[in-house]
């Protein structure tokens, strides 16, 4: 550890810091006059320190807030009862050229040579600001996307499903109770899309799913063609939002289906050690270099692929708190681990 500064020196050295320091700081009075503003203060509100010096802080509050401002401070002093959180409050700041600029200040309070100071230390939150506004902004467009989007499918859907219902009344054809269970698991995807997204979240309430039994029940939701499904014993349970994990296997399956042909083998189990569980198949595989690149939204190496398949696998698996990843199977084909 070096040696500590002698006091003039370490003056000097703390100045530099507080000089050179990329937020903003302001130091006032118990009277709101401004006693210190370092350079990064031009930055944020176009005045330069020596313009605010010896001013009152009331420069660089808007006009509408200054008096909530000037009681706050004079009951503080008074009472000593904060009424603002002091380790970060979103204030807006009067710039010079007149525009306010919002800002996050963490204030602190101390004494010298028996006076009373408030520091501020300020930061510019103008990106953030635009980005929050940003994001709300396409929050209220995807609520409105999927409420229009839950509506004109359902509508189609409820159709549909009444007339699977009367075929399968009058006629005894087996291929019926698979069009009844699909479009069921439409609908059931829809409510759930819908209330996720209304709610921010990926995934809804976890409970303990048999893994063989989701396999299958998705196996059946997918055009499988003559592709064929594997099942290693004993892939037990996993906890999870049953739902949204039989929509990632149906996810897995439909892409070894469109990617290795239909004629493909798919299987699925879990590691000795029981700790990640794997979909593999026995197609042409994902080249290595690919492989991160496979979970980006609109990625496709099909000519008629949308490339949310396993942008949405990859969704659901972080969700759960879940590692995804992809290698090569002992067939050379893809193997998509989970680890748990």
């Amino acid at each position: 550890m070096g040696s500590p500064l002698p006091p003039t020196a370490s003056d000097d050295f703390y100045r530099t810091l507080v000089e050179n320091a990329s937020e903003g700081m302001l130091t006032i009075d118990a009277e709101s006059e401004i006693v210190y503003a370092n350079p990064a203060i031009e930055d944020i509100l176009g005045y330069p320190p020596d313009e605010l010096i010896g001013s009152s802080k009331m420069k660089i509050i808007p006009e509408r807030l200054q008096p909530v401002h000037a009681s706050a401070l004079a009951s503080y002093v008074r009472t000593g009862d904060r009424n603002i959180d002091w380790d970060g409050i979103e204030l807006p700041a009067q710039h010079k050229d007149g525009h306010e600029v919002p800002t996050l200040i963490s204030l602190r309070e101390h004494e010298y040579d028996g006076e009373q100071y408030f520091t501020g230390i300020v930061r510019d939150i103008t990106e953030r600001k635009r980005r929050e506004e940003q994001l709300r902004d396409q929050k209220d467009r995807l609520d409105e996307f999927a409420d229009i989007l839950a509506h004109d499918i359902r509508n189609p859907l409820s159709v549909a499903l009444g007339y699977a219902d009367i075929a399968r009344e009058k006629h005894d054809i087996p291929e019926l109770e698979s069009v009844s269970d699909s479009l069921s698991r439409i609908d059931a995807l829809v409510d759930d899309v819908l209330a996720l997204s209304k709610e921010g979240r990926s995934i809804g309430e976890t409970e303990t799913v048999a893994v063989e039994e989701a396999v299958r029940d998705s196996w059946r939701n997918v055009d499988t063609g003559r592709a064929t499904l594997w099942v290693d014993p004993g892939v037990g349970t996993v906890e999870a939002d049953e739902s949204r994990f039989r929509e990632l296997l149906e996810n897995l399956f439909r892409n070894a289906v469109d990617h290795a042909g239909s004629d493909v083998t798919v299987r699925v189990g879990r590691t000795p050690d029981g700790d990640t569980l794997y979909v593999s198949d026995d197609g042409p595989g994902i080249p290595e270099d690919l492989r991160r690149e496979v979970f980006e939204y609109g990625y496709s190496t099909s000519a008629g692929g949308t490339g949310y398949g396993l942008s949405i696998v990859a969704r659901i698996a972080e969700a759960h708190g879940w590692d995804v990843s992809v290698t090569e199977s002992d067939e050379g084909g893809a193997c998509f681990e989970f680890a748990l």
